[in-house]
């Protein structure tokens, strides 16, 4: 079993900032952590590599300091890890996250899984792992929470439906976008963090990939952010004070007037 990983690192969503001229985040500077999400895509891939067998690829998208995530990784389990970074990659929106990607996936090798987080905190989109399943023309089963059963040539999963849940049996290849996992996630231990500085990180620019620098990063973003800001909290805390009788009168009167 071949399983790639794609994670992400994200702001600290608590101290986001923003650039105004590109309303784009800013994410040098600013402490960083691994989308959550794609943890739960981790730990699903180890559970599947733990009863089934076989290698765990982490790959990641961004800034050369995203390669502490992959070590994050590595020290969790994972067996090999890529890093694509390159000027080219910046700003990108999710169709160009996704192109990039799916470059870089097709250099790395062929995969018989290929497990993403729902989506990201920073971005709230959902559509990068959908995207990159479509670019590389496999199906994507999404908002899967569990593996039931790992065959020869196949693998059931259960999956969140707005009705309930779902069963789903899917030959390989595949793409899963996880949810967040139901068991709690692993601690790395000392040995594995101390083997993932054993593994080497491989980095991959624009070229490597054989990507075209017009479809990447900003320039190959149909998304334009026009504004960002922070919203401006309006609402105030009043307390009433009284006896019951005063504080429903009260409570009342402030509700018809704002009706």
């Amino acid at each position: 079993m071949n399983i790639l990983v794609c994670m992400k690192q994200v702001p600290d969503t608590q101290k986001v900032r923003i650039d105004p001229a590109r309303n784009t985040l800013i994410r040098k500077g600013v402490p960083s952590i691994t989308n959550p999400l794609d943890e739960s895509a981790l730990e699903l891939a180890l559970e599947i590599k733990a009863s089934a067998g076989g290698k765990i690829t982490v790959l990641t998208m961004g800034i050369p300091d995203s390669e502490e995530i992959l070590r994050d990784g590595l020290s969790m389990g994972a067996d090999h890890a890529y890093l694509l970074s390159h000027s080219d990659f910046s700003g990108a929106d999710t169709l160009a996250t996704s192109y990039t990607l799916g470059m870089g996936i097709e250099k790395i090798g062929s995969f018989d899984l290929l497990l993403f987080g729902k989506q990201a905190i920073d971005g709230d989109t959902a559509q990068v792992g959908p995207e990159v399943a479509g670019l590389l023309g496999i199906p994507v089963i999404a908002f899967v929470t569990g593996v039931l059963a790992v065959e020869g040539g196949s693998i059931v999963v259960e999956r969140m439906t707005d009705n309930g849940k779902e069963i789903v049996e899917c030959e390989y290849p595949v793409v899963f976008t996880v949810v967040k996992a139901a068991q709690r996630l692993r601690i790395p231990t000392l040995d594995g963090m101390m083997r993932s500085f054993d593994i080497p990180v491989t980095r991959y620019g624009a070229r490597e990939i054989g990507a075209d620098p017009g479809r990447c990063g900003l320039k190959g973003s149909p998304t334009r952010v026009k504004k960002v800001f922070s919203p401006k909290h309006l609402s105030k805390v009043k307390l009433i004070e009284g006896s019951i009788e005063e504080k429903a009168k009260e409570f009342v009167r402030i509700i018809s007037k704002h009706k």
